[in-house]
């Protein structure tokens, strides 16, 4: 039989894959059953007076532009000139959407944006469970040591095994995201409104999504790598735990007690954020500064930066987990 297929195979029959696709569902289920019970449909009378509250926000927006065209005509006063700009095209306007004024109403361009990174976490924290006791459990059971005896290649069993939890993986995040998005889209058509679906709304959710894919992958690689790393599931759970409790928790309040310049960009999470965001805003204190108070110094993670760091974690624990595992004995 053809090992990628039977790695598959093994892979869809485990118990544990089972249940997770399943707490996977439910997840999803419960969340949009609970988007369905906190949104109605708009009354009549409900988008009526969002029309008119938009309206009068559009007046409002006009009468400041007038009045600031008025205070730059060279008859007005030196007070009616200092309450407004040169440029009247710097005014910042409100531009009101009728979405603006509706209570209890599920918008799907705008709530949709948020609920992405929910899929997102579910993703990753399905991949990272799955790809750890897949792995794990072929090492502590005797049946990676079996499967050695019919494929004696340690690395392309290794790197197939790798392969197809990516691969599997992959798969139910490119079929879960669809779902996952139609299904509250369903649920802005029945319980609430869809809102305006341009271009710049498909030029977020898009291109998240697939960041989101990318993270996942990410996250199955380091979840298998660690167990094989630590020869049983419970290695990669205590090492995800060990790190967000001592490290991201504890790490980060030790470095701003001792001062330490720029603490963000010793966290993992730092990066994700960056690449899944595009930019993240950062701020420390200047280490000049010696005053009772000093100002905020601002500066910018990229996601760029963000990939070029997770992809070297992934690297170092792939190139880790096959160095360990070509040599040691398994028995």
């Amino acid at each position: 039989m053809n090992l990628v297929q039977a790695e598959f195979e093994r892979l869809a029959s485990r118990r544990f894959v089972q249940l997770m696709l399943a707490l996977l569902i439910a997840a999803f289920t419960i969340t949009v059953a609970t988007t369905v019970a906190g949104s109605h449909q708009p009354t009549a009378s409900e988008l009526s007076h969002a029309q008119a509250q938009v309206q009068r926000e559009l007046d409002e927006d006009e009468r400041r532009l007038a009045a600031c065209r008025l205070a730059n005509h060279p008859g007005a006063s030196e007070d009616e000139r200092a309450r407004y700009p040169r440029d009247c095209d710097t005014i910042p306007l409100d531009r009101p959407q009728i979405e603006d004024f509706l209570n209890g109403v599920f918008v799907f361009e705008r709530q949709i944006r948020g609920l992405i990174y929910f899929l997102i976490t579910f993703l990753a924290l399905f991949g990272f469970l799955v790809g750890a006791s897949y792995i794990g459990a072929d090492l502590t059971s005797g049946g990676m040591t079996n499967l050695l005896l019919w494929r004696p290649q340690r690395l392309t069993v290794l790197g197939t095994k790798l392969g197809t939890l990516l691969g599997a993986v992959l798969g139910v995040s490119a079929l879960a995201s669809p779902l996952f998005v139609g299904a509250f889209w369903l649920v802005a058509e029945v319980r609430g409104i869809t809102g305006t679906l341009d271009v710049d709304f498909w030029s977020f959710l898009l291109p998240t999504i697939v960041r989101g894919w990318v993270l996942t992958l990410m996250v199955t690689a380091i979840g298998f790598t660690i167990a094989v790393l630590g020869r049983h599931t419970a290695a990669a759970l205590g090492v995800l735990a060990a790190y967000g409790v001592l490290w991201e928790g504890g790490g980060r309040i030790v470095m701003e007690i001792v001062d330490a310049p720029r603490p963000d960009l010793w966290m993992l999470s730092t990066y994700i954020g960056a690449w899944l965001l595009g930019q993240v805003q950062l701020t420390t204190t200047a280490a000049t500064c010696q005053e009772m108070y000093c100002p905020p110094v601002f500066y910018a993670v990229n996601w760029p930066t963000g990939l070029l760091v997770l992809s070297l974690v992934v690297a170092t624990f792939v190139a880790a987990s096959f160095t360990s595992f070509r040599k040691r004995d398994l028995v």
